[in-house]
C-alpha cells in the first residue's frame, strides 16, 4: 500500500482553438524571463546599459535552442537516422528532444556574438549570467514534470513519483476514460535536479559576493556545481539513452565538463570586471558634489543611451567614475563592438563633457522559447 507519493499531471498540452499551449514551452519561457531579470540586474551593477540583457538574449536564446537540438540528435541518432527513423524529424524541435549541454554551448556562441556587438567582454556576460542560468534550468524542469518524463528508477521512497503513460502529443493514455499510471513509483530525478539548481544559484551568488569573481570564474563555479549534481542524478535514471561502456553518455559528459570548468577556475584569475561606457552615445552620470542651485529640477532626466564602446575597469575605478563622471585613465583595453573604433582617453574625456544625450534609446529586441518534450536532456 502506498502511503505517500508525488502525483504527476495528466495533461501537458492544452488546445486553445487550433493553437496548442505546451506546459514545457511555458516553463522554458518563464525560465528565460527569470534568468534575464537576474542577469539584467547584475549587468547594470557592472556598468552595462539599460536592458543590455535583451541584446544578449536575442542571440543566446536561438543559438541555445539550436545547440540543444544538435546535441540531442548527435547523442540519439537512431531515432532519426536508424531503422524506421525519419531524418527530417531532426529539424522538428516541437516534437521534443533538447539537451542542456548543447543549450549551454550554443548559448555561449550566441552570447559571444552579442558581446562583440555590444562591445563588452564575454566574461562579464558569463559571470552576470551565472546564477540566473541554473534558476532558468530549475523552472524548466517543471516542464518535465508536466510531460511525465525524465524520472528515474523504481523506488519505494515516500516521495516516489507517479508516472502516467503519455503519447507523443502530450496527452495521457486513457482506459475507460481514466489516465493510465505506470506500475510502481519512480525516482523524481527532475525534482532532484530542480532543487540542486536552486542550491547552485544560491552558492554562486554567495561565493561571488564573498570573493568577487572575475574573468568568467563565477560561471565556472556554476558549471562545476551543476555538473556535480547532474553526475549523480544521471546515475538514478534508466530511461532510453546512448551508453558508452554500459554507462549513460551524459555521465561522461558531466564528468568531463566538470574537469574542464575546474581547470579553468584554477588557471584563470583576475578581479571582477566593471564597465565604463565611452563613445558618442554613452551617458555620463551627474556629479554628486555639485551645487544644488545649479541643477535644473524641471528638466526631464535623459534616457540611458547605448554606448558605442566600453572600457573595462576595476571596482575602485568604477566607483570613482560613478562619483565624478570622468572616464578613468587606465591601461585596460577598450572593448568595442565589431566595426567600431575605440576612442582615445582624451577623446573619451571630451565626450564626457561636451555630449548631449537627449536622443538615447533602449533596446527593443526580444527572445522566445521553444516547446516540445525534453526526451534526452
Amino acid at each position: 500500500m502506498t502511503l505517500a507519493a508525488i502525483p504527476s499531471p495528466t495533461h501537458a498540452v492544452w488546445q486553445i482553438g487550433p493553437v496548442p499551449i505546451r506546459a514545457y514551452a511555458l516553463c522554458i519561457i518563464l525560465g528565460i524571463i527569470l534568468a534575464a531579470v537576474v542577469t539584467e540586474h547584475r549587468l547594470r551593477a557592472r556598468g552595462a546599459h539599460k536592458w543590455a540583457v535583451l541584446d544578449v538574449a536575442v542571440w543566446a536564446v536561438p543559438f541555445g535552442i539550436i545547440g540543444a537540438r544538435i546535441y540531442h540528435v548527435i547523442t540519439s541518432p537512431g531515432a532519426y537516422f536508424g531503422e524506421g527513423g525519419d531524418p527530417l524529424e531532426a529539424f522538428m524541435v516541437w516534437k521534443g528532444g533538447l539537451g542542456i549541454w548543447g543549450a549551454v554551448a550554443g548559448g555561449a556562441v550566441g552570447a559571444l556574438f552579442a558581446a562583440r556587438q555590444l562591445g563588452m567582454p564575454l566574461t562579464v556576460v558569463a559571470d552576470t549570467l551565472a546564477p540566473g542560468l541554473p534558476l532558468a534550468q530549475a523552472v524548466g524542469r517543471l516542464g518535465n514534470w508536466f510531460n511525465n518524463e525524465l524520472y528515474g528508477r523504481q523506488t519505494t521512497l515516500p516521495w516516489g513519483l507517479q508516472v502516467h503513460e503519455m503519447d507523443s502529443a502530450g496527452q495521457p493514455t486513457l482506459v475507460d476514460g481514466e489516465p493510465v499510471l505506470r506500475p510502481g513509483l519512480y525516482q523524481p530525478t527532475f525534482l532532484y535536479e530542480l532543487v540542486w539548481n536552486v542550491l547552485v544559484a544560491g552558492v554562486v551568488l554567495w561565493l561571488d559576493r564573498k570573493f568577487k569573481f572575475g574573468k568568467g570564474r563565477a560561471f565556472a563555479v556554476y558549471v562545476m556545481g551543476y555538473t556535480l549534481g547532474r553526475f549523480f542524478v544521471e546515475m538514478l535514471r534508466d530511461d532510453t539513452a546512448t551508453h558508452i561502456l554500459g554507462v549513460r553518455i551524459n555521465v561522461f559528459v558531466a564528468a568531463l565538463v566538470f574537469i574542464g570548468a575546474l581547470v579553468y577556475f584554477l588557471r584563470v584569475s583576475g578581479p571582477r570586471e566593471y564597465l565604463v561606457p565611452i563613445g558618442l552615445d554613452a551617458p555620463v552620470p551627474a556629479q554628486r558634489d555639485g551645487d544644488i542651485s545649479t541643477v535644473d529640477v524641471s528638466a526631464k532626466p535623459a534616457e540611458a543611451a547605448i554606448p558605442s564602446a566600453y572600457r573595462v575597469v576595476t571596482e575602485e575605478q568604477f566607483k570613482a567614475y560613478q562619483e565624478t563622471g570622468a572616464v578613468p585613465d587606465t591601461d585596460e583595453s577598450v572593448t568595442t563592438p565589431e566595426g567600431v573604433d575605440a576612442e582615445t582617453d582624451d577623446e573619451s574625456d571630451a565626450v564626457g563633457t561636451d555630449r548631449a544625450d537627449d536622443a538615447g534609446h533602449d533596446s527593443d529586441t526580444t527572445a522566445a522559447g521553444a516547446g516540445g518534450r525534453a526526451d534526452d536532456r
